[in-house]
């Protein structure tokens, strides 16, 4: 009998074992498999080119808690990534976190992408934003006169360079800059959310940018440019966070972005008096689509101040103003020189507005006190057609130059309903010339009405630029 029940036990105890074996197997399984969802994201996109190697920020040490920096992470991937720039290029995937970091380089033939859940933290410790000089078309810094801190997304002499993501974030946390420009203690100007200079095939794309310390959107000096899905947000008082300035660029595409700013919601801009004439590039062939734009003391679009290279052939249309200040707003002075020529604007909505169009010739502010008195900025060639506004103050401000009158000026097709509490007159004009084709309330002598007959007389050109014709490729990556 204690031999047979014995056996038994043996029996039980085997099977035993086997059932702990199995279980355990099985737990292993689950939790790989559970792993394996948490570790493997699929993601796509659509790119001026897809890459061949895609990684994450984390296998470089990153870590997403919003208080350890980032910097040297981002900085060891991008170094990383430069072996591959002839082999179809790289990407780094920023996955969900808050990541600290200050200002990196970027490299050619690079792709940032942001997951949904991830947030870029710009530092607050000035140390990590390295000082470069001044612009050469500025010669000088904006709040100072020497260098200026790189900002925090950063790249010069590259080309195919796309920094997108799922809506992903970047937050300037500019309210600490904003209280150094505003108690006059910067020693430099204030960093950009994102610039690259003297670069080629730039795409960036569904983003949300979050409180920049200064201007958010900063291409310079470059061509071929896509900024499509980009939603910018900074408090209506926060200092010169203007949304997105194509400045000295050729053949940019502005498309589908929502902007609240305490600047010009897009600001279009080719260098600073002498400085700018002397460096000679101007901004043409940009067509800005489908903006929305909320900036109770700027512009929606304002083209200049800083115009001494040249602005010619801009073209917007599908364009929504909510509580701004002013609808088109060109910005020029003596001393400027350059020019702002072929300009095309339709389609355009505003609501609660100051004023729909303001021409200003006696903007001011210099860069120094060596600017060409005579140096006369050239306006001419502006169209405006097919708008509606209501609640404004104000229909148009334009003042031109004394001696140097801003001419062709075409509006048509505009319906404006002054705000009950308007004081001033709807119009006022001087130093212009141009005409109007149905157009309320009557604008002023100086824009002739030139009858209902020739209501489509404003141009807005029928064909496509270059950029229009760029065809995006779908990328599909797994980490």
């Amino acid at each position: 009998m204690e031999l047979l029940w014995k056996s038994h036990m043996k029996i039980h105890v085997i099977k035993l074992v086997y059932v702990l074996v199995l279980v355990t197997l099985m737990n292993s399984k689950v939790a790989e498999s559970r792993k394996d969802k948490i570790i493997s994201t699929s993601f796509e996109y659509n790119a001026i080119n897809c890459r061949a190697h895609s990684v994450s920020l984390k296998d470089f040490g990153g870590v997403g808690d919003g208080k350890t920096s980032n910097t040297k992470a981002f900085q060891s991937a991008i170094s990383h990534f430069s072996q591959y720039a002839s082999e179809e290029g790289s990407q780094l995937y920023v996955p969900a976190g808050k990541w600290l970091t200050g200002s990196f380089n970027l490299i050619s033939h690079f792709t940032l992408y942001l997951h949904k859940d991830a947030v870029l933290l710009a530092s607050q410790d000035v140390n990590e934003w390295p000082v470069i000089k001044p612009l050469p078309s500025y010669g000088r810094g904006r709040d100072a006169a020497a260098g200026r801190y790189t900002s925090l997304i950063f790249g010069t002499n590259l080309t195919d360079v796309i920094v997108t993501g799922d809506n992903g974030t970047i937050d300037g946390q500019g309210s600490f800059w904003w209280q150094q420009f505003h108690s006059k203690k910067l020693k430099y100007t204030r960093p950009y959310l994102i610039e690259l200079m003297f670069s080629d095939n730039i795409q960036i794309s569904n983003l949300t940018l979050l409180d920049s310390p200064s201007w958010n959107i900063h291409p310079v000096y470059s061509s071929n440019i896509i900024i499509k899905g980009i939603t910018i947000i900074a408090p209506i008082r926060s200092p010169n966070t203007d949304g997105i300035n194509p400045d000295s660029c050729t053949n940019t595409k502005i498309e589908d972005c929502y902007i609240v700013s305490g600047d010009d919601c897009v600001a279009v801009k080719s260098g600073w008096d002498e400085y700018g004439i002397k460096f000679g590039w101007p901004t043409k062939q940009l067509v800005i689509r489908r903006l929305t734009c909320i900036s109770p003391y700027s512009a929606t679009i304002a083209l200049g101040s800083e115009m001494s290279g040249g602005i010619q052939d801009v073209r917007a249309e599908d364009i929504t103003a909510v509580n701004t200040e002013s609808g088109i707003r060109i910005k020029t002075a003596v001393g400027r020189g350059g020019y702002v020529k072929d300009i095309y604007v339709k389609k355009m909505t505003m609501h609660t507005m100051k004023w729909a169009f303001w021409i200003t010739g006696n903007y001011g502010s210099h860069a120094d006190k060596k600017y060409d008195h005579n140096a006369l900025p050239e306006i001419k060639n502006i169209n405006y057609r097919d708008m509606v506004a209501e609640e404004v103050s104000m229909a148009g401000n334009l003042a031109g130059i004394s001696n140097d009158p801003f001419t062709g000026i075409c509006i048509s097709n505009v319906t404006i309903s002054i705000a009950a509490k308007a004081k001033k007159q709807p119009w006022t004009c001087s130093d212009i010339a141009g005409i109007t084709s149905g157009v309320t309330p009557k604008p002023c002598d100086l824009l002739p009405d030139q009858g209902s007959e020739n209501i489509k007389s404003c141009d807005f050109p029928s064909d496509y630029l270059p950029i229009d014709m760029l065809e995006l490729k779908k990328c599909t990556y797994s980490i």
